[in-house]
């Protein structure tokens, strides 16, 4: 066996490894305890910093310690390089030299000539300990390295080599070409922002013995469902290529590039030239948006002092201000140590206060800035005690800066009827005085009332957002009992309490002449009244069925419980997310599991609730006068109104299908479907499209969608990298979804899955000492997230209520402006 570039000490301790685990090409490494204790450095080089110059040059190193010749990847391999650096724009191109010979990493001179050093390497031990000591150096000088494919196996016992590729292959991985889909999640990286969102290519891929997620700030990810990982696969979170910045220097890792037809490609060629540019010094890019410890975490507020609610209520939704203040409410339960009122015959029955409170950044102290009395405090139990009404959401005005005026979403305790057990919902203007933090209770202007059941719980949505239109987005839940229908549809027709049906969905959500369990479209007027924007889903003055079956201020019908939505100012696109019923499986008869669902939402839309779900799957019909006894499937293209508590229209407009749906067996569950799309529910022939994500417990929290704000000089705002990713979390914080996805914008609108998620979990922090159960997250114009973690309990706030910030700490793109190899572009 032939060892190249070996010093005899080198020798004498890789003779002692299996000779077949390194003509193998070294899999993986060994423990890190294998190697013989630190010795003193073995070079005094001296490299110049940054290395190389404006006349760039890139070392190609394709030394292999297995015999015979060079493969024909690492030929292809060069031979691509050398066409990259000849090509494209005149202040893009770069020289190239090609060797095996590893004496170049112990000649400063030489080395120091170039602003990048590639790996094409066979793998294997192919440095001595002094060699690599100055490819070390030169890193600490500032250099760039490129590591393609099998060079994540070189130096298999180097603990510094093994950081500066980023991980290791594992054993048990294909050993073909596959054709498989590469998630080019970075839009914004050199190497990355070229290619389609999803690469579709052939090429051999490696697993990792650890994924390197967190440590790297990952590119591109392979989609494991797309082609065979074998043994040791990673999961969905499969990173493919990566980069980081290393011990002084810029690294690029690709997992691509182990087939010879790689280098032919003109997409993987434009990968290749992105990770030159960045690792040459010719464009800046940034390495860090996804290294977790580039991030903090803090908590904002204090645990409430005893008997006081003076820092924060039972959390319920926030807002931030053009100044950097933090509006947070409260919905309406009282601290633990206070009576709760069930008792329909007395008066205060389920009063509660609906809490606004303000976090100045200037000060970082907590006003208490007024309380609404709400029906909203009755406690926790079975759906026919418990409430989830109260101070449901909060928006400031466009123009809050000047008119202080603050919209809140609530349910006053004055409106309550006892004897019918009615209520009223009402979004009304408030003025906040902008010198003290104090809300004027006296100042409201009731914009929006409409009636509400309270005999029984639950789903009162409540989440608002303004386009940049001045429109403003108003979510309601579907007032309606999970209690009657097994966990399924929600279209129990017969229970009511005086006339008013409390179990049948269709009579709210599924109902066109009803303003619950749907996102309302208003835009208010300077005098407290509202106009209708075009583009609802209906009018109002349709003179179908014989006229006055619709609402005007409908935008979006067939929700369930929507607490959370958020427009993006940008495209004025509506994001939205809501919580599914409570059955734990799919049935044959009924329908489908509980879905927790978010929707993309480009126009005024039918998203299906509660005749369909996820991506168009019907419920079954229940009616009377036995609504235990199933009736036809739904059919969600052509969807009928028939049910008896219905004073809406029969025929209702077709169901969207919706982009990411979960249930407590994983996300966007599918089944095979007959000639009619009904599909089997049988769970045994499910699929799974959104590995990423999954329910039990589940409760979507719908986020924002990050737009990065170039003029803004904050040091804490989020990288670029995550501008244009939607935010989509849960209540719950274990299988549950915490991530940013991408999705693509030609099938979005129309329920297209999303083509690249990248998990929060670790920026976000989870656990019971971090942000368990997320109750509300947006961006500040500071760029920071803030965040409400509701507590540890239900209908109550308690010591682990708060708001968080979590704030980027990783400083700007690399390598520094002034460290350009040709200056600024």
């Amino acid at each position: 066996m032939r060892l190249r570039g070996l010093s005899t000490r080198r020798q004498t301790w890789v003779a002692t490894v299996t000779a077949g685990i390194v003509a193998a090409g070294l899999m993986s490494a060994p423990a890190a305890d294998a190697r013989p204790a630190p010795e003193p450095p073995l070079t005094t080089m001296s490299i110049k910093s940054p290395p190389g110059g404006a006349n760039v040059r890139v070392l190609i190193f394709y030394g292999s310690a297995a015999a015979g010749d060079e493969s024909p990847v690492v030929n292809a391999g060069i031979e691509a390089i050398e066409k990259i650096g000849l090509s494209g724009p005149a202040d893009q191109r770069f020289k190239t030299e090609a060797t095996n010979d590893a004496s170049v990493f112990t000649d400063e001179t030489r080395l120091g000539r170039y602003n990048s050093v590639v790996f094409l390497t066979g793998g294997g031990d192919i440095l001595d300990p002094e060699q690599e000591a100055g490819l070390e150096a030169y890193m600490e000088a500032g250099g760039g390295f490129v590591g393609v494919h099998d060079a994540a196996r070189a130096e298999p016992y180097s603990d510094w080599f093994t950081g500066l590729v980023g991980a290791r292959p594992a054993a048990g991985g294909p050993t073909t070409a596959q054709r498989a889909v590469v998630e080019a999640g970075d839009r914004r990286h050199p190497a990355t922002k070229e290619l389609p969102l999803q690469w579709k290519r052939p090429d051999k891929w490696l697993n990792w013995t650890k994924n390197p997620s967190g440590s790297v700030h990952t590119v591109a990810r392979v989609r494991e469902s797309s082609y065979q990982p074998g043994t040791g696969a990673n999961g969905w979170d499969h990173p493919v290529s990566w980069c980081r910045d290393y011990d002084g220097g810029r690294s690029f890792y690709t997992g691509m590039g182990g087939t010879v037809s790689s280098y032919d490609e003109t997409d993987f060629r434009a990968h290749l030239r992105g990770a030159l540019m960045w690792t040459t010094r010719l464009v800046q890019a940034d390495c860090k948006a996804t290294i977790t410890g580039n991030y903090k975490a803090e908590r904002l507020t204090q645990p409430n002092q005893p008997g006081q609610n003076d820092q924060i209520g039972e959390p319920h939704g926030l807002v931030t201000a053009p100044d950097g203040r933090v509006l947070y409410i409260g919905r309406g339960g009282a601290d633990s140590s206070q009576p709760v009122i069930t008792d329909w015959n007395n008066p205060e029955i389920g009063k509660g206060k609906g809490e606004i409170h303000v976090y100045d950044p200037k000060t970082k102290k907590v006003t208490l800035a007024g309380a609404l009395t709400v029906f909203g405090n009755k406690g926790g139990g079975d759906e026919l005690i418990k409430v989830e009404e109260g101070l449901l959401g909060i928006e400031l005005d466009p123009r809050f800066e000047e008119n202080g005026w603050v919209y809140l979403h609530y349910t006053p305790h004055s409106q309550l009827n006892r004897d019918t057990r009615m209520a009223e919902r009402r979004v009304s203007r408030f003025t906040l005085d902008l010198a003290t933090d104090k809300l004027d209770l006296g100042s409201e202007k009731v914009l929006l009332k409409w009636p509400v059941q309270v005999h029984s719980c639950c789903h009162s949505g409540g989440g608002m957002s303004w386009d940049s239109k001045g429109n403003l987005y108003i979510a309601t839940g579907d007032n309606n009992s999970s209690r009657f229908s097994d966990g399924y549809s929600g279209n129990n027709p017969e229970p009511n309490y005086k006339g008013v049906s409390f179990a049948d969905a269709r009579r709210t959500a599924g109902n066109t002449n009803n303003l619950n369990g749907k996102i309302l479209r208003i835009h208010p007027e300077p005098d407290g009244t509202y106009t209708l924007p075009d583009g609802n889903l209906f009018t109002g003055r349709e003179t179908d069925e014989g006229g006055g079956k619709t609402r005007g201020e409908i935008y979006v019908m067939g929700v369930r419980n929507p607490a959370r939505i958020f427009v993006d100012k940008q495209t004025d696109i509506l994001y939205a997310g809501w919580v599914g019923p409570d059955a734990g499986a799919p049935s044959t008869t009924w329908g489908p599991a509980k879905y927790d669902t978010f929707a993309v939402i480009t126009k005024a839309s039918n998203r299906g609730w509660p005749y369909c779900m996820g991506n168009k799957q019907p419920y079954r019909d229940r009616n009377l006068p036995d609504p235990t006894k199933p009736l036809g499937w739904y059919d969600c293209d052509h969807p009928k109104n028939e049910s008896p508590n219905n004073d809406g229209l029969v025929n209702l407009p077709p169901v969207t299908g919706n982009n990411i749906w979960y249930s407590p067996q994983g996300g966007a569950p599918d089944f095979p479907r007959d000639a009619n799309g009904v599909p089997s529910y049988k769970q045994e022939e499910s699929t799974y499209s959104l590995p990423w994500l999954k329910g039990g417990g589940q409760a979507a929290m719908n986020g924002p969608v990050y737009r990065f704000d170039t003029a803004s000089t904050s040091g804490t705002k989020w990288p670029a990298y995550w501008d244009g990713k939607w935010f989509v979390g849960d209540f719950y914080d274990a299988d549950q979804p915490r991530n940013a996805v991408l999705t693509d914008p030609k099938t979005h609108g129309e329920g297209g899955l999303p083509v690249h998620s990248e998990s929060l979990k670790k920026i976000v922090p989870i656990g019971n000492d971090g942000i368990k159960n997320l109750m509300d997250w947006k961006f500040g114009p500071d760029g920071a997230l803030y965040v409400l973690d509701y507590g540890r309990g239900f209908f109550t706030s308690d010591a682990r209520s708060a708001l968080w910030r979590v704030t980027y700490t990783g400083g700007g793109p690399t390598p520094a402006a002034d460290q350009l190899a040709r200056g600024a572009q």
